[in-house]
């Protein structure tokens, strides 16, 4: 009885830390991005760096110079050609969504008509309730979609406008990044150093904790990136306009709660349906947003539990009530609740 009360206190202690190091973390995280960005980079470039050191017979100083250098410059170039399509692919949906309503004013109303030939046998109120929900819902997915479109567009206008502080965070971050991969690949390891031994159990937890952020992160990625890739070629296929920005929109609204996929797939298809009246594309669409979403709903849990070395069903039971206690932010929260749950068991803290 002694040992479960034992446990139990401990299990209370553990939580009760955990979630005050969390809110702590990311109510702080304005000021340490710089640095917390830094590490995780010099986390990635450590491996890249001791290989420049191996093959080309240099400092740790140079290396980390060059590595960090390449780094940075591949990422400055993914992120300026994403902006300039998103920026294109954006303003251009706009354009097209608000010319499209305003021509075709008439098939619309044309289109509603001949629906409502398909219920004549109903209540007249019936009808006119359908007729009115239907063509309120019509005026609000164009007006969402001129939204969506413009707050894009405005968030990357907001983006250039901060580019002071963002020039002022990516050169902390760069040169944080050099510091610590610099310290981190030295025969002194001096970033290392201040670590306990690597027979104390809290070096166990840090390198297990770093371990399952990174794979938890990749884990993620992958996901992310199939969904884009899936999205994008159901796209290209049925010649989808902007197929580019709407796969990535897709991307991003797939690991966010409620939204989904279902927001772009769903209005694709009604608008290929009722609109453009390619019937194939329309049910091409939704056949692919089924198979996407049982492929998304198959390999999350599989994919992140592979990763983290947890139970599928822990994973489950973390994004399920992580999503209903709190959003994504639940999400994250109950995911490293069970990430250091099982780190600290394993290493008998718990």
């Amino acid at each position: 009885m002694d040992e479960i009360i034992d446990k139990f206190d401990k299990v209370i202690l553990f939580f009760i830390v955990y979630t005050i190091l969390f809110f702590v973390f990311f109510s702080t995280l304005n000021y340490t991005l710089p640095f917390v960005l830094a590490l995780i980079f010099a986390l990635i470039l450590r491996k890249p760096t001791e290989f420049l050191i191996k093959k080309l017979k240099i400092n740790s100083s140079l290396a980390s110079l060059i590595s960090t250098i390449i780094f940075f410059a591949v990422i400055t170039i993914l992120i300026s050609w994403g902006i300039t399509i998103l920026m294109q692919e954006a303003i251009q949906l706009g354009k097209s969504a608000q010319l499209y309503v305003s021509k075709n004013s008439t098939t619309i109303h044309d289109s509603l008509d001949n629906l409502k030939k398909y219920y004549d046998n109903l209540d007249p109120n019936i009808i006119s309730t359908l007729e009115k929900n239907f063509s309120s819902y019509i005026t609000k997915l164009s007006n969402i979609t001129v939204q969506v479109t413009g707050k894009v567009v405005s968030i990357l206008l907001s983006f250039l406008t901060a580019i002071p502080y963002i020039l002022m965070v990516v050169l902390f971050t760069l040169l944080t990044t050099y510091f610590f991969t610099k310290d981190m690949t030295s025969s002194k390891n001096k970033l290392l150093s201040i670590l306990p031994h690597k027979t104390n159990k809290m070096s166990y937890v840090f390198s297990e904790t770093k371990r399952m952020l990174g794979n938890y992160l990749l884990s993620y990625l992958l996901i992310i990136g199939v969904t884009f890739l899936e999205t994008l070629i159901v796209f290209l296929v049925f010649k989808v306009k902007y197929a580019v920005i709407l796969s990535i929109i897709c991307a991003i609204a797939d690991i966010l709660p409620i939204l989904g996929i279902g927001a772009i797939y769903i209005p694709l298809a009604i608008i290929y349906f009722f609109f453009i009246k390619n019937y194939i594309a329309a049910f091409g669409i939704v056949i692919s947003y089924v198979l996407v979403s049982i492929v998304r709903q198959i390999i999350e849990p599989k994919i992140v539990s592979s990763s983290l070395g947890i139970h599928p069903v822990a994973v489950l039971a973390a994004l399920f009530i992580g999503l209903k206690a709190n959003g994504l932010s639940g999400i994250v929260f109950c995911i490293f609740l069970v990430v250091f749950y099982n780190i600290f068991k394993k290493v008998d803290i718990l």
